[in-house]
């Protein structure tokens, strides 16, 4: 099988595939292949918090153009996963000089379904691209053509807890994959400065107590498919369910408008995870560390694509907070605004580069240390 991630989140993943069990785990560019049987699959849907799709290859092969692509297509035992009856639709991905229109490529496949059933049945299969019985993704690298099933159907970040969102919220799995990259298991208190609708907590306390990352979700679509079975899936999910933990640390979220709070607060009701995260109306700005423990910060302020505030500023004061309130805390966020992170006036333990759909961003660690870091070196 395939998992597909976010580009810099490939070790997440296949760390987490290993963890739960998967064999022969190799890392690609922006996806995991692994190994499993059918209960392995149904575990990576659930658990998985970095995967977006888990995809079940059912064909390989070598096609030089259109045409090739076409007859190799119908050379396919379509029966092994479809019939007359099932509704399909395809999605495309490719890269190379030979195929370069994607939406094409799933035309052409879906015309050499189609017309192998109309051949040999006299009735043709219809296309539902809203709620198929059988998603089928094409890849096409170079000459190069993978065709899998897509077990997960609706990208694995739609969790099932969010129902209320605000103007730029964060997608799950990256929301979980920056929690995971930042270090923290829970083991300290967490917090998210400026909240949302509450994403990055409902993702950390999943972390922290090791609740399943789809828990929540509707539906795989592997449901729909033939050899689909509930029994199993129970199990698995009953299995899975034994492992969730208990939490001692806090996780805590700040905003500073009464509306998001609002939102961010159903979503926690949704995901049923009150009793582990407190939101409160407060703005960071104006805050300060809550005790001396150790605190770790993880947040994904504005970048300014959407929500028009002076950046510069807004980052210069996120370095002042950090500097004068946080002391004995690692703050990490993730922006895109390469020119605001210049503001920030401290200087990054860290800097990874990822994306957060199509915008290159940043992922930064500043560590505040209690007093100033030559008393922290010459300590230890």
């Amino acid at each position: 099988m395939v998992a597909k991630t976010f580009y810099g989140f490939e070790k997440i993943l296949a760390n987490e595939l290993r963890n739960l069990g998967a064999g022969n785990v190799e890392v690609g560019v922006r996806n995991v292949s692994f190994e499993g049987d059918k209960g392995f699959m149904y575990k990576a849907n659930l658990c998985c918090r970095t995967a977006i799709k888990i995809l079940k290859p059912i064909a390989e092969f070598r096609a030089m153009n259109e045409d090739e692509l076409y007859r190799r297509v119908q050379k396919m035992n379509l029966r092994s996963f479809m019939n007359v009856k099932t509704t399909f639709a395809i999605n495309a991905t490719v890269s190379g000089d030979i195929f370069t229109h994607s939406q094409y490529v799933s035309f052409k496949v879906k015309d050499a379904i189609v017309d192998k059933f109309r051949k040999e049945e006299d009735v043709r299969p219809d296309v539902d691209t809203k709620h198929p019985d059988v998603r089928l993704n094409v890849h096409i690298q170079g000459y190069w053509c993978t065709i899998s099933l897509d077990s997960s159907g609706a990208s694995l970040h739609h969790r099932g807890y969010r129902t209320s969102t605000n103007i730029a919220p964060i997608n799950e799995a990256l929301a979980a994959g920056l929690i995971l990259m930042s270090g923290w298991e829970g083991q300290s208190d967490l917090l998210d400065p400026m909240c949302g609708s509450g994403t990055m907590l409902i993702e950390a306390a999943m972390i922290a107590a090791n609740v399943p990352a789809n828990l929540n979700r509707k539906e795989f679509a592997f449901e729909k498919w033939d050899d689909w079975d509930p029994d199993l899936y129970d199990l698995i999910e009953e299995s899975a369910l034994k492992k969730v933990k208990d939490f001692k640390y806090k996780i805590i979220g700040y905003d500073k408008a009464p509306s998001v709070i609002s939102k961010a607060r159903d979503n926690v009701k949704n995901a049923q995870l009150q009793d582990f995260i407190t939101i409160k109306e407060q703005n960071f700005f104006d805050s300060k560390k809550e005790g001396n423990d150790f605190l770790q910060l993880v947040f994904n302020p504005p970048y300014g694509e959407r929500l028009p505030i002076a950046m510069e500023a807004f980052y210069a004061e996120i370095g002042d907070t950090l500097k004068s309130s946080y002391p004995g805390s690692h703050a990490w966020f993730i922006t895109s605004n390469m020119e605001a992170l210049k503001h920030v006036g401290l200087r990054p333990s860290r800097k990874i580069k990822l994306y957060n759909g199509s915008l290159e961003s940043r992922f930064v660690k500043y560590e505040m240390y209690e007093g100033s870091r030559k008393a922290k070196h010459q300590q230890s």
